[in-house]
C-alpha cells in the first residue's frame, strides 16, 4: 500500500452552527467515519482527502491531523507526554515550529504556559538526542502544531492548513466589518441555493456574500486563490498528488444567472469591485451604488441574503427605522423571493415586521446572531398559508 493510501484521523474546525454543512461537504469528498462535534467535525481519510478538504471545503476554518491523544492533570504531565513522541518524524533538522493552544479546562488556566511547556518538551527531545534543536517561529513556521485541551483530555495535532481557510486570498479590500468568508459560504449553503436563480444582496458591503455565492454557483473550489497550505511544507508532501487535486476542474458548472449587489456607500462598492475583479468573477456579479430604499424592482425571482448593520454605529431609533424599511422593501419589491437576514439585533429583526419561516443561531465574530428566513409573498400571511395548504392537496 502506498503511503498516500493510508487512512488516518482528521479534524475540521468550523464556526458554530455550520457543523452539519461541513459534515456534508466532507462526505461528498469521500470522508469516512464522519462525526459532528461542537465547532468541529472529525473524520477519516487518506492524504488525498486531506488535500481535498483544504482545497474544496467552504465551511472549514482549518484541517488538523491528530498525532497524539492523552490525559494530563497539569502542564508537567503534558510535557512528559509530548516528549515521548518521536519528533524526528515530524520535525526534520533545522525546521521551525509554532504552537497554538486552545484550552477549555478548570485544571489548565494558563494556555500560554501550557504552550511554553510543549515547546520545552520538543526542544528537550532533540537536545537529549544530541541533535540540532528546532527553533520557534510565530509567523509562517515549517510545522504548525495545535494542542486542544478539554478538561484533562488532550489532543496534539498537526495543522495542515496554516493560515485560516476563511482567508481565501481574493479579498484586497475589507470595508467596514467584512463578513467572514466561511460564515458567508455557510449562510448560503444553509439555504440550499446552488445557482438555480439570481442572487441578491442589497447591502453588500465589500462583496463577500456575492463572491461566495458566485463560487458556489460555479462550483469553483475556494482553495484556487490560496498561495500556500501548511501541508506543502511537510516532509511527506506529495506535489504530484496535490497538483492533481488542485488542477481538477471537473466539478465546475455553468452559472446561467447573476449575483446582484448594491450598497449606499460608494466606498463599499469600490471595495467590492476590487474584490470581485481579483476573484475573476466580474461577468457574474453586477454592482451598483444604491440604497435598499431606492430599489424598486428585482432581477427576476430569486434569493436574497444580506447582512445589515447591527447597530454599533446607529442610534436605536435609526436602527429600528432601518429594519422597518428593510421589511417594507422586502414585502413590496421582492415578492416571490426567499429572503435570509442575519443580525445580532433581535429588536431590529422584530422591526422588520414580517413573520420568519425559520430561525437559526449563528455567531458573527463575537456576536450571537439570528439568521432568519422570510418567504415573501403578496397579500396577507393567512392567505398565503391557506393557498399553500390547498396546493398540497392537489
Amino acid at each position: 500500500m502506498k503511503t498516500r493510501d493510508l487512512t488516518f484521523e482528521m479534524v475540521a474546525k468550523t464556526l458554530y452552527g455550520l457543523e452539519e454543512i461541513l459534515a456534508g461537504e466532507l462526505i461528498e469528498l469521500g470522508a469516512d467515519k464522519v462525526q459532528i462535534g461542537r465547532r468541529m467535525v472529525s473524520f477519516e481519510g487518506d492524504k488525498e482527502l486531506l488535500y481535498k478538504a483544504n482545497f474544496h471545503c467552504r465551511t472549514a476554518l482549518r484541517i488538523l491531523k491528530p498525532i497524539a491523544h492523552f490525559k494530563a492533570q497539569n502542564p508537567d504531565e503534558v510535557y512528559e507526554q509530548i516528549k515521548k513522541l518521536d519528533w524526528s518524524e515530524f520535525l526534520p533538522e533545522k525546521k521551525t515550529f509554532a504552537i497554538d493552544t486552545v484550552v477549555y479546562s478548570e485544571i489548565f488556566t494558563h494556555s500560554k504556559f501550557v504552550a511554553y511547556r510543549v515547546k520545552d518538551a520538543i526542544v528537550d527531545y532533540f537536545t537529549e538526542q544530541e541533535k540540532p534543536r528546532p527553533s520557534v517561529r510565530i509567523n509562517n513556521p515549517d510545522l504548525q502544531l495545535h494542542l486542544h485541551i478539554s478538561h484533562n483530555e488532550c489532543t496534539l495535532a498537526l495543522d495542515s492548513s496554516g493560515e485560516s481557510l476563511h482567508k481565501r486570498g481574493y479579498r484586497v479590500e475589507g470595508g467596514e466589518a467584512p463578513l467572514n468568508e466561511v460564515l458567508a459560504a455557510g449562510m448560503i449553503l444553509k439555504t440550499g441555493w446552488k445557482g438555480e436563480t439570481p442572487f441578491v444582496d442589497p447591502m453588500c458591503g465589500s462583496g463577500t456574500l456575492l463572491i461566495e455565492a458566485a463560487l458556489i454557483a460555479l462550483n469553483i473550489a475556494p482553495g484556487v486563490f490560496r498561495n500556500q497550505f501548511a501541508f506543502e511544507k511537510w516532509d511527506d508532501f506529495d506535489a504530484d498528488l496535490f497538483e492533481q487535486v488542485s488542477s481538477d476542474d471537473s466539478r465546475e458548472r455553468p452559472f446561467l444567472f447573476k449575483c446582484y449587489g448594491s450598497d449606499s456607500s460608494r466606498e463599499a462598492i469600490i471595495a467590492a469591485s476590487k474584490n470581485v475583479k481579483n476573484a475573476g468573477l466580474s461577468q457574474y456579479i453586477d454592482l451598483k451604488i444604491q440604497s435598499l430604499q431606492q430599489i424598486t424592482e428585482n432581477p427576476g425571482k430569486g434569493i436574497l441574503i444580506t447582512n445589515p448593520p447591527y447597530g454599533e454605529r446607529l442610534n436605536p431609533r435609526d436602527l429600528m427605522d432601518l429594519y422597518a424599511m428593510i421589511g417594507e422593501r422586502l414585502k413590496h419589491v421582492f415578492s416571490g423571493y426567499d429572503a435570509w437576514i442575519i443580525s445580532s439585533s433581535l429588536e431590529g429583526l422584530e422591526a422588520i415586521g414580517l413573520k420568519p419561516t425559520s430561525k437559526m443561531k449563528l455567531i458573527n465574530g463575537s456576536l450571537d446572531c439570528e439568521y432568519r428566513q422570510y418567504q415573501l409573498f403578496p397579500g396577507k400571511h393567512k392567505e398565503f398559508k391557506a393557498k399553500s395548504r390547498n396546493d398540497k392537496r392537489f
